[in-house]
């Protein structure tokens, strides 16, 4: 209630105000990245304004979007998680903005710089030259680092300019190419501090808590949280070693009773936790991160589930749904794009409630014989981990039976650091160590033409069987696909593989000298196959897209030559429905007979162009980008070989889909003269399955169905000793389907496509064996 800055910002104004004043020193305000980093290979999540240009911008490889730039960027960290809501100011999910500017030695100017941050707080937030305080220090983060500014307020850090000159590398640290402005403010501690509310939640999200409030009947002690709230930042579990002493203490020196400032303190810290939580789920998952059980993802899940366990303590009626919608309207002004995809969102989280619900059901059973145990630390981490089984409801189980359990104060936390992201390199890429001593780089030509398959070479290096070109029409295993074969000098080739910027030709033996000129022939039919399966890649995933929802991005793909897969982010298994109008969507795109437009652009303009989705392979590195196009409907950054057009890969066939994670579905498919050779066999089988069904191909899922039935009801007659009559014991269905015959059959028969026969034909035996 009582700001030394002499005007009031709300959460948009702070950006707006921010924007237009640095827009007058020549900064141009660009939009915010997402806070799913799928250009940078070391995170998963977007953790600073300075994140969105890690490691490229930063390096000097590539350029900005703008230079010198400010953005409002949102990002998301778990390691504060037990501080939301009860310090007043910890988030797990903040809009930091950022000032930056890319520059050689001779024009970064750090007084200019400062300069500028003083008149945003003097001019801008109107905070008096007497208020101001500026405290010299070091920062380093994502592997660089530099001196630093930090500026404060009445004790209040609003920011920190960091002026970034160094990269850590494994061994030491080195100069930048170019020196970096990285100036981070808090948008929530710059609104709260003008407003002078008691805390940065209420200014940061104003409509949802007020409708909290309201559903809750929570009032705010106004004199208590005057008292308290001086003492709050004491709270902050990273800094603390003994929680309980530092309530005792809080409480002492502000002459209230312990239990009832706990209470009190502690209604108001699950309040604004399921507030914030609700926006950081909101912004995750709309920018295609999704709750699951593995990598960061899992910390999404921790938070939803937070927030759900805190509704559930309190017996709170919240929709959860509802406090997104109202967060994504108030945030229309600053990210319009949180409203566009609300639905999406919102039938993810319905699916991830009911998760919660079915998990909650089964820990309840199993609750009473773990409470028997000695529940330390360790163990409720392990639970939590393994089983999913919040420490509050085993708290809360196990106080019905006069057992009293201790949760650490930072256990979610904990929880976060377990689950820290490890870089995992796809399967197809292999690393082998040979010493080719100096060479320059191999000249990569496949990217061209995929049907140029004979030219020659010059021999740089032969090592045993291992040969290097100066160039190359043979594509090495990458991005997924798997290596062309073929022959040099007539030696046949029987791997190609990438070791830096070489690529190396395994042959099964050598028959030329270093310094030759060699001949070079490609196995065309099987390029041709996988560059069918390659495209069909792009094609289903934009299908996929298209049939389930914006959430769907690439998390992994294989492409062989007789069959292909491709791993997708969605949050649960897929129907039969589902895959068939996936299949139907890919071969109307194949129908449409799509051009595909293969070419190289600058990095900084193909993410400037078409956005972070062009990255759906994962990261890659360099300055120029390899994009491929499908016109008007995919656009991905892909180093494999394509088709020219959508209709080579007619027709694409899918196999069968299955989870391979919480998060991950994998959909296995054919395409071109694959799948023709998948329809041919699977002809074969549905006319050998109607032979013994005695029925038309297009009769037989309900015929075997039929057929189902009354080996059931055999089954319940033999062991009653029942009579049938023979009548009961004759297939006569005649009824048609239009639907896949071999995936509904098996699905009617509770069995895999492969198994039918072997079913069915243990069926007929069976009324066979119960006639005679």
């Amino acid at each position: 209630g009582n700001s030394p800055a002499k005007t009031q910002l709300d959460y948009i104004q702070t950006w707006k105000e921010f924007s237009k004043i640095f827009k007058k020193f020549g900064y141009t305000p660009i939009n915010r990245y997402p806070v799913v980093s799928r250009w940078n290979p070391t995170t998963d999540f977007t953790m600073a304004s300075i994140a969105a240009f890690q490691p490229y911008v930063v390096r000097g490889e590539i350029r900005p979007p703008a230079n010198p730039l400010v953005i409002p960027q949102l990002c998301l960290r778990f390691n504060d998680i037990d501080n939301v809501g009860l310090t007043g100011s910890h988030y797990t999910l903040f809009s930091m903005i950022g000032q930056h500017c890319f520059v050689d030695a001779k024009q970064y100017d750090m007084n200019k710089y400062l300069l500028e941050i003083y008149k945003w707080l003097n001019e801008g937030m109107k905070i008096a030259k007497n208020e101001i305080t500026f405290h010299e220090d070091a920062w380093a983060g994502a592997g660089n680092f530099g001196p630093s500014m930090e500026f404060f307020s009445r004790g209040l850090e609003i920011g920190n300019q960091v002026y970034m000159q160094y990269e850590q590398t494994g061994k030491s640290n080195r100069e930048l190419q170019i020196k970096v402005l990285d100036m981070g403010m808090g948008q929530e501690r710059a609104a709260w501090f003008t407003k002078g509310t008691a805390t940065s939640y209420e200014t940061t999200f104003p409509i949802v808590c007020k409708k909290l409030f309201s559903l809750t009947r929570i009032k705010t002690d106004h004199k208590l949280m005057k008292k308290f709230l001086p003492y709050s930042s004491y709270l902050n579990v990273d800094e603390v070693s003994d929680i309980n002493k530092v309530w005792k203490d809080i409480a002492k020196n502000i002459g209230v009773e312990e239990k009832e400032l706990r209470e009190k303190i502690n209604n108001l810290a699950a309040l604004f936790s399921i507030a914030e939580h609700s926006r950081s789920l909101l912004v995750a998952i709309n920018d295609s991160a999704l709750p699951s059980n593995v990598g960061g993802g899992y910390n999404l899940r921790m938070l939803f589930r937070r927030a759900l366990t805190l509704i559930d303590k309190y017996s709170w009626n919240v929709d959860f749904e509802e406090l997104m919608e109202l967060h994504a309207d108030y945030l229309k002004p600053l990210y319009p794009e949180l409203s566009e995809n609300l639905e999406n969102v919102k039938k993810i989280i319905s699916v991830e409630k009911n998760k919660y619900a079915n998990s909650k059901q089964k820990i309840r059973m199993i609750i009473p014989k773990i409470i028997k145990e000695k529940v330390d630390k360790k163990k409720l981490l392990e639970l939590y981990d393994s089983q999913g089984i919040s420490p509050e409801l085993l708290k809360e189980e196990a106080k019905k039976g006069g057992i009293d359990i201790s949760i650490p104060e930072n256990f979610y936390a904990e929880v976060a650091e377990m689950h820290e992201k490890t870089v995992q390199e796809h399967s197809t890429k292999k690393e082998v160590g040979i010493d080719f001593g100096k060479l320059p780089a191999t000249t990569a030509l496949y990217f061209t033409d995929y049907e140029i398959v004979n030219f020659s070479a010059k021999v740089l290096k032969i090592v045993k069987n291992n040969v290097v070109l100066e160039k190359t029409y043979f594509y090495p295993t990458s991005g997924g696909q798997l290596h062309d074969t073929g022959l040099i000098n007539n030696c046949s080739v029987i791997d190609v593989f990438k070791q830096g910027d070489l690529i190396v030709h395994v042959l099964e033996k050598v028959n030329f000298k270093q310094g030759e000129t060699v001949n070079c022939l490609i196995d065309s039919e099987r390029r041709y196959q996988l560059a069918k399966h390659h495209t069909a890649t792009h094609i289903i995933n934009a299908a996929a897209r298209k049939i389930l929802g914006n959430h769907i991005n690439q998390a992994g793909a294989k492409k062989d030559v007789d069959k292909a897969h491709i791993d997708i982010t969605h949050y649960q298994s897929l129907s039969e429905e589902e895959l068939k109008n996936i299949e139907n969507e890919a071969n109307r795109l194949v129908n449409e007979k799509i051009p595909t437009r293969l070419y190289f652009m600058a990095r900084d303009e193909a993410e400037r162009r078409y956005g972070m989705e062009i990255y759906q392979g994962g990261a890659v590195p360099g300055k120029q980008l390899r994009i491929v196009e499908i016109l008007g409907t995919d656009i991905e950054c892909c180093g494999g070989t394509h088709l020219k057009n959508t209709y080579e890969a007619n027709p694409i066939k899918i196999l069968k889909s299955h989870k391979i994670s919480d998060s991950i579905v994998r959909i296995e498919f054919k395409a071109g003269k694959a799948a023709v050779s998948e329809e041919k066999k699977e002809l074969t089988i549905e006319k050998e399955i109607a032979k013994l069904l005695d029925c038309e191909i297009n009769h037989i899922p309900k015929r075997a169905e039929e057929l189902f039935l009354i080996w059931k009801k055999i089954k319940k007659a033999e062991k009653t000793e029942l009579c049938l009559k023979k009548e009961e014991l004759e297939l006569k269905s005649k009824e048609e389907t239009t639907s896949d015959i071999l995936t509904e059959t098996a699905k009617l028969l509770n069995t895999q496509p492969e198994h039918i026969i072997k079913t069915i034909k243990r069926f007929l035996d069976g009324i066979k064996n119960y006639k005679k």
